[in-house]
C-alpha cells in the first residue's frame, strides 16, 4: 500500500496561533493517576506521541513489534509507515506472533511523507497503533508534530516513532510525550534480554525500565 504523493495543503507551516495547542500535551497526569505502574504497552501509550530510539543492533524492532502484538491481541488495527526499503524482516515478525495479514504497511518517499501518511491514517480514527519508522532522519517540524499529537490524543491511538540515535541525543521535539532508548545483551545462543530505558515520560516521570527476555530471530533485533 502506498500513500498518495500529492501535496496536502495542510502540510504548509501552521500559524503561530496553532501552537496554543501545545499546552494540553505539557500538562502532567494528575497525582492520583500516577499510581498506575508504568509499563511498555499499547494501552499506556495510547493518546500519545512517543519516540523509541536505539543504535544499530539493540532490539528496536523487537520492542516495537511488542506493541504491534499488543494491538492485535486487543483487536486494534495497527499501521507501519516507513520511508526506507530496509525495514523489518517479515518472517521474524511472524515468528514473534504478529499477524502480517492484519498489519497495514505503507511505504512512502521520505520522512515528510511518513509524517503526512501518519496524519491521514490517524485522522481516519480506525487505528489503535501507528508506527513511524524514521531511522536516522527524524526531522519533523513542530507544527506537524502538534497535529500528529492532536490526532493521537483525539483518537486515543498510540503513535510510535522509531529513530536511530544515541541515548545522549535529544528527542525529536517538544511534542514527544515519552522517549525510550533500547539496549540488549545476549544470554545464550538463541536468547537475549532487551531493555527500554525511559528517558522522558510526561505522565509518570523518567527513569523506569522495561526488560524482557526473548528468543532471538536473525533479523528482528
Amino acid at each position: 500500500m502506498s500513500a498518495p504523493q500529492d501535496r496536502d495543503p495542510q502540510d504548509r507551516d501552521m500559524p503561530d496561533r496553532d501552537l496554543q495547542d501545545l499546552e494540553p500535551y505539557f500538562t502532567r497526569m494528575p497525582e492520583g493517576d500516577r499510581k498506575e505502574q508504568p509499563r511498555w504497552s499499547r494501552v499506556q501509550l495510547a493518546g500519545r506521541l512517543c519516540e523509541l530510539s536505539s543504535v544499530p543492533g539493540t532490539a528496536l524492532l523487537t520492542a516495537a513489534f511488542r506493541l504491534v502484538l499488543d494491538a492485535q491481541l486487543e483487536g486494534e488495527p495497527a499501521a507501519w509507515i516507513t520511508a526506507t526499503p530496509d525495514t523489518f524482516f517479515a518472517p521474524d515478525a511472524v515468528e514473534s506472533g504478529v499477524d502480517l495479514d492484519a498489519l497495514v504497511v505503507i511505504r512512502v518517499p521520505g520522512v515528510g511523507a511518513v509524517a503526512r501518511a501518519a496524519d491521514r491514517v490517524l485522522r481516519s480514527g480506525g487505528f489503535g497503533l501507528v508506527v513511524m519508522d524514521l531511522h536516522a532522519d527524524s526531522r519533523i517540524p513542530v507544527p506537524l508534530q502538534v497535529r500528529l499529537a492532536r490526532q493521537a490524543r483525539d483518537h486515543h491511538a498510540a503513535l510510535l516513532c522509531l529513530t536511530a540515535k544515541s541515548r545522549e541525543a535529544p528527542s525529536m521535539g517538544p511534542m514527544v510525550s515519552l522517549r525510550g532508548h533500547t539496549s540488549c545483551r545476549r544470554l545464550a545462543v538463541d536468547r537475549f534480554q532487551y531493555e527500554i530505558e525511559v528517558l522522558k515520560d510526561r505522565r509518570h516521570g523518567p527513569g523506569w525500565r522495561h526488560t524482557e527476555i526473548c528468543r532471538g530471530p536473525d533479523g528482528l533485533h
